[in-house]
């Protein structure tokens, strides 16, 4: 694809800064430069906004990290002011508080909603990014910032014969806006990550009869969701102040949680046992808070995996079927965990089946089945739980061409390269928000998200007080961070997971690990010494001088 040529007469709109999606991170990012007298324009491609949630409206779908800590901590208005309703936000609360967001600080008249980035440009001339929406017009920014979220890209299988079934076929991270029914219906669900785990047990209440088609079992810990009592909204926004604090610069994932003081295999076979116990009682991801261990020692991990594939034992009636919901293929929490309501349980239930299509993967699909070795499994309507193109597919997806026209689909053939997570060599003024190489979906996200918007705001801001007109990252620095995002990375049992952490769900795609699993706390501070040091590692370059002068 050739670049699109316009000249400056033809560009209708300038702003210092275009931001691409209306998620979380978008919108906080038009906050802070509205406050700081920035121009900024954000376009979504969505009707409305709040991103990952204003997509993902499948059956079940709610948040993973508790509700009092997936929100902004930017406003103490907006903490004390909102009312969660339950421990683990549902889909429709999440996007509910977006849109209390957006209202309540008047983002919408920046927002132009049902608009797609089709293509940015940069011009070495005028150090500055030509970006076309949809419907092929041209603005002009000195700024873009991809606030394009790493879980936004829907990646559709590519199963033989999809094309010719006569039923519908529904994704999870396309989910119909208005509500979808299956009662009567016979319901095929492809994916047994977190979207196939939540919808499971919803989907088999209503279908006449559900199939789950499985390639990989995944380990998942009970969410325990209840209504939240005044009580405990109250404890939280009496110590929120604390409670920030910690998930920013202690927790590793950027959640609030008693941390563990030993590793697994210091306490004896019982205490484990009755440790193991109390956390799958209370639920939620901090399952693998029990031991400091659980992520690098694999003869650790392998105490926490069995106690979960016991439990699964102890749920699932029928012998084989909970063999097979058994992970056996690589250690727990090495895949992000799932949390689930009465998954395991749904087995159970006389109108649900599992199929392995790991053994044998599906062979086809018809007209009104899905054809597994040789057998046929007839279904009236299809759904897709086969999760996104990670980290990556989101930036991907947009026709960006930086210095020499170089785009980062070919920069980036061989695994994403990024300094922090942040930029990418070659691509002046162009930011990423949670991007690879940054803690993004190893985290408590909008805990990330807000340092990232933070970081990037002081960033423009030094620039226009220093009189900078180009920020790009340096080579050798973006170098030595992808090896420390790797080195880290090898000093965990994550590596040995082909998970989507790894592009491993993508045929194709090149297996690099690509968040960092420092720590949000050690990144947050990695970050701040780079700022600090006069932003090193960057290299900057003033409005009059097309030759590089300033270097970090």
């Amino acid at each position: 694809m050739s670049p699109a040529q316009s000249s400056p007469a033809e560009a209708s709109e300038a702003y210092d800064v275009v931001i691409v999606g209306a998620g979380f991170a978008g919108m906080y990012m038009l906050h802070r430069l509205r406050r700081l007298g920035f121009s900024a324009r954000v376009y979504e491609q969505g009707g409305g906004v709040g991103g990952t949630w204003y997509w993902n409206r499948y059956p079940g779908a709610r948040c993973d990290v508790e509700s009092m800590q997936y929100s902004y901590s930017f406003s103490e208005e907006l903490q004390q002011e909102w009312d969660w309703t339950e421990r683990y936000a549902p889909q429709a609360e999440i996007l509910k508080y977006a849109n209390h967001v957006a209202d309540r600080f008047d983002l919408r008249r920046d927002i132009q909603f049902d608009t797609r980035v089709e293509r940015a440009v940069f011009d070495e001339q005028t150090n500055g990014w030509s970006v076309t929406i949809s419907g092929g017009k041209t603005v002009e920014a000195k700024f873009v910032v991809l606030a394009t979220g790493c879980l936004s890209n829907a990646r559709k299988p590519d199963i033989k014969g999809l094309e010719n079934f006569k039923g519908p076929v529904y994704h999870t991270g396309n989910w119909p806006h208005e509500p979808v029914d299956f009662t009567g219906l016979r319901v095929g669900l492809i994916g047994t990550g977190s979207s196939g785990i939540q919808s499971a047990p919803i989907i088999a209440e209503q279908a006449k009869h559900l199939t789950v088609f499985q390639r990989t079992a995944n380990f998942s810990i009970p969410a325990r969701n209840a209504t939240l009592t005044d009580e405990e909204r109250d404890a939280f926004r009496n110590n929120y102040s604390e409670i920030r604090r910690f998930a920013r610069e202690v927790a590793r994932n950027g959640i609030y949680a008693e941390q563990p003081d030993r590793g697994a295999l210091d306490d004896s076979e019982d205490d484990r046992h009755a440790r193991y116990g109390a956390r799958w009682d209370r639920g939620g991801l901090t399952f693998m808070y029990a031991y400091n261990n659980l992520g690098l020692d694999l003869a650790a991990n392998d105490t926490a995996a069995d106690y979960v594939r016991g439990k699964i034992t102890e749920i699932v009636k029928d012998a084989s079927t909970a063999k097979l919901l058994q992970p056996n293929s690589h250690p727990i929490g090495t895949k992000r965990i799932c949390i689930d309501t009465d998954y395991f349980a749904t087995f159970n239930r006389p109108n649900v089946s599992l199929v392995d299509i790991k053994t044998n993967p599906i062979e086809e699909i018809t007209a009104n089945a899905v054809r597994v070795a040789g057998a046929d499994h007839e279904v009236d309507a299809l759904v897709m739980a086969t999760g996104f193109d990670a980290m990556t597919g989101s930036v991907a997806r947009i026709g960006i061409r930086g210095r020499g026209g170089r785009t980062p689909n070919q920069k980036w053939a061989e695994g994403p390269k990024t300094y922090l997570g942040l930029m990418s060599a070659g691509f002046p003024n162009l930011f990423i928000i949670t991007g690879p190489g940054s803690p993004s979906v190893l985290s408590n996200m909008i805990v990330s998200i807000e340092q990232h918007v933070d970081w990037i705001a002081d960033c423009l801001l030094h620039m226009r007080k220093q009189g900078l007109a180009t920020m790009e990252a340096d080579g050798g620095a973006e170098d030595k961070w992808v090896a420390h995002v790797n080195e880290v990375a090898h000093g965990t049992l994550y590596p040995q997971a082909n998970s989507w952490y790894m592009g491993a769900n993508i045929p194709g795609k090149p297996r690099i690990f690509m968040p960092y699993i420092g720590g949000v706390g050690v990144y947050r501070r990695i970050c701040d010494e780079v700022a600090g040091k006069g932003y090193e590692g960057f290299v900057m370059t003033r409005a009059e001088q097309p030759r590089r002068v300033v270097t970090g």
